[in-house]
């Protein structure tokens, strides 16, 4: 657990008096709402009815849910915490890491960028080191010697656990979303863009033209058509012979019913 300045330390003494609560309680709150970036909280102690959440300006919920008195304080205790974290510093710089074995030669503490500021939480197993940012939301890890930073999103991250016989590197973390890995997180800086190639779009074929006319599979031919095309004018002919009286009507229908059979 990172320590905490003087100042912190009197104002948790000053907080847990004011609202009667153990200053372990203060204390587990404002570490919550750290990692909360300031604007929520996962939090359990036994003094605040055990698990329970916080979101500024939202729904607090406690263990004893129909607590009122309790809720309150719990909400009260993380905006007074919220605000602290905003105004003064309340951790401690971590100092310059020892070097070993498996670890970063040549590294101090501060590998990370100095415009990133001091992290809620930091350490390394295996061969890696992670450091994360919650007011700048940004999540620095360095192993094998590179260093990454990863935007962490909407991630509270709360925890981190090295999967074991994993690659150096291969931390999980938890939020209040889960728990999930780097290769999750968009990458600010360093490392190998992680984001997913964009999909190829297949090549245009165009669709052969279509024949104006109809083809051999449609059942016609051209000898059809013109076949066609003679008993219709075969038909005229024979129509004007009956509207001039040449031919009766019954040879007409006749003659008709002939030239439609050839069809």
């Amino acid at each position: 657990m990172q320590p905490l300045t003087n100042e912190a330390e009197r104002a948790i003494a000053n907080l847990a008096d004011r609202y009667r609560v153990s200053q372990d309680a203060v204390r587990a709150l404002l570490f919550a709402v750290n990692n909360g970036g300031g604007t929520m909280a996962q939090f359990s102690h036994p003094d605040l009815g055990g698990s329970g959440q916080w979101m500024r300006g939202g729904m607090t919920m406690v263990g004893d849910m129909f607590n009122y008195g309790l809720q309150g304080t719990v909400n009260g205790l993380c905006n007074e915490l919220s605000n602290l974290l905003a105004s003064q510093q309340v951790f401690i710089p971590l100092p310059p890491m020892a070097q070993s074995q498996g670890g970063f030669g040549g590294f101090g503490a501060n590998w990370w960028p100095a415009e990133l500021g001091s992290p809620s939480s930091s350490g390394g197993q295996n061969g890696s080191n992670y450091a994360y940012f919650p007011q700048a939301r940004r999540l620095a890890v360095q192993a094998n010697g590179r260093l990454t930073i990863y935007d962490t999103l909407d991630h509270h991250i709360g925890g981190v656990q090295q999967q074991q016989g994993g690659p150096s590197g291969s931390q999980s973390f938890s939020s209040q979303f889960g728990t999930f890995t780097v290769e999750s997180l968009p990458i600010v800086s360093g490392g190998a863009n992680n984001a997913a190639p964009p999909p190829q779009q297949p090549a245009y074929t165009p669709a052969p033209p279509v024949s104006a006319g109809f083809n051999n599979n449609s059942g016609f031919s051209n000898s059809t058509s013109e076949q066609q095309g003679d008993v219709f004018a075969t038909l005229e002919r024979l129509g004007g012979l009956r509207d001039k009286g040449i031919l009766s009507e019954q040879e007409f229908q006749a003659k008709k019913a002939e030239l439609l059979a050839r069809l």
